[in-house]
C-alpha cells in the first residue's frame, strides 16, 4: 500500500481521539470490557433478578452480534443497523426493548470508565411494535376468591395480601412483623432470592393504609398449623415461628428461612391458576390487579398512586390500571343524566 493511502487511513482512525470523541480505552474488545469491567464493577450494584436478565441478553444477544468487535467500532450507525436487522424477527418489542436497555446500560459504564466519550445508544431508534398495546390481563375479584380456596396457607394469605395491598413479592418476603400495624403496612426493605436491599426507590419506601381484613387475616397465621408430606409421613409445622419486632412473616415453613418468589410462584400459584385456566397469573398480576381494583373501586389518580408507591402517576395509568369495559359503559350510560330527560334525535 502507497505511503500515502496508509497515512490516509491513519488519519482516520486518529481523528476521533484527535477530536476527542473516543478515547484510547476505546480499542478494548466489547467482549473483554463487559467480562473484565462491567460485570464486575456495574452488574453487582443492581438487584439479583435484574442481573440474570442482563447476563441473559448479553450472552444470548449481545456477545454474538459485537463480541468480536472493538468498543470504537460500536457507532451509531452500526448499532442502529443490529436494532433494524432484528426488528423482523421474531422478538418481541418489549425484548427488543430489553436489548436496547442493556446495551445502553454497558456502554453507559464506558464513558463513565473511560473506555467511551459519549455513549453511541443515543439517538437509537426501534422499529415501532408490530401490533397495538393490548389490554393486560389483571384477576376478576370473583375469580380470585376461588384461586386463593386452591392454595396452601401460608402462600395464600400471601397471594391475598398481594392483591390487596399491591406489595411486590419481594416486599412481602422480606416483611417483618414490626412494619405491620393496626390499619397499615410500612415498606422499608426487600429480600430478593439470596440478598438483602431498600426498597426499589424512594416512592416504594413508605407506609400505605391497608384493610382491616388483610391485618386480621397475617395475624390469623399465628395460630395455622402447616402439613407437608415427608414419604408415607405428615410433618406438622406452625406457619408462624416467631412473632418478635424483627421476625418475618413469611418464612419457609421447614426452617423459618427467608422464601423466594420463584419457588412460590412455581409450586403453588401457578398450578392453583391453571386449574382455572389462568396460567397467566404471575406476582406481576396480582399488583396489576390490586391497581385496577382501586380503579373499580373509584380511587382517585393520586390516591392509586400513593397506594401502588409509584414516583409517576403515569406508571399507575398506563402500565397497572387496565380498561374496563364495564366502568366505560357505565359512564357511557351515565351521559343521558346530564340533559335531564336524555338525547331526542
Amino acid at each position: 500500500m502507497p505511503d500515502r493511502e496508509v497515512k490516509k487511513i491513519a488519519a482516520e482512525f486518529l481523528r476521533p481521539l484527535n477530536q476527542g470523541l473516543a478515547p484510547i480505552g476505546a480499542a478494548v474488545g466489547f467482549e473483554e470490557y463487559v467480562e473484565s469491567v462491567y460485570k464486575s464493577t456495574l452488574l453487582p450494584l443492581m438487584a439479583k433478578s435484574t442481573q440474570s436478565r442482563y447476563v441473559s441478553v448479553i450472552k444470548n444477544y449481545l456477545k454474538p452480534a459485537f463480541g468480536s468487535k472493538c468498543m470504537r467500532d460500536l457507532t451509531p450507525l452500526t448499532l442502529q443497523q443490529y436494532f433494524s436487522g432484528i426488528a423482523s424477527s421474531k422478538l418481541s418489542y418489549e425484548s427488543r426493548d430489553k436489548i436496547r436497555d442493556v446495551m445502553s446500560s454497558i456502554l453507559t459504564s464506558a464513558v463513565s470508565c473511560g473506555s467511551r466519550a459519549k455513549n453511541p445508544m443515543d439517538g437509537v431508534w426501534l422499529a415501532p411494535a408490530r401490533k397495538g398495546n393490548r389490554v393486560m390481563p389483571y384477576i376478576d375479584p370473583v375469580k380470585f376468591v376461588s384461586l386463593l380456596a386452591l392454595i396452601p396457607e401460608p402462600y395464600a394469605t400471601m397471594v391475598h395480601v398481594a392483591a390487596f395491598t399491591g406489595l411486590r413479592p419481594s416486599e412481602l418476603i422480606g416483611l417483618r412483623w414490626r412494619s405491620v400495624h393496626e390499619d397499615s403496612i410500612t415498606v422499608e426493605e426487600r429480600y430478593c432470592r439470596g440478598e438483602w436491599g431498600a426498597p426499589k426507590s424512594k416512592a416504594s419506601n413508605a407506609t400505605i393504609p391497608v384493610n382491616r381484613g388483610v391485618i386480621d387475616r397475617i395475624h390469623r397465621l399465628k395460630t395455622v398449623t402447616v402439613e407437608i408430606r415427608a414419604g408415607n409421613a405428615v410433618r406438622r409445622y406452625p406457619a408462624v415461628k416467631s412473632c418478635g419486632p424483627d421476625d418475618l412473616v413469611f418464612a419457609s415453613v421447614a426452617k423459618g428461612a427467608p422464601m423466594r418468589d420463584n419457588t412460590i410462584l412455581t409450586r403453588f400459584i401457578k398450578p392453583a391458576a391453571r386449574a382455572l385456566e389462568m396460567g397467566w397469573v404471575n406476582w406481576q398480576v396480582l399488583r396489576r390487579s390490586h391497581a385496577t381494583w382501586l380503579k373499580l373501586a373509584g380511587a382517585d389518580v393520586k390516591d392509586a398512586q400513593a397506594q401502588m408507591r409509584h414516583s409517576r402517576a403515569t406508571t399507575t395509568l398506563e402500565v397497572y390500571q387496565q380498561f374496563i369495559p364495564e366502568s366505560q359503559r357505565r359512564v357511557v350510560n351515565r351521559l343521558t343524566q346530564l340533559t335531564g330527560a336524555g338525547f331526542v334525535n
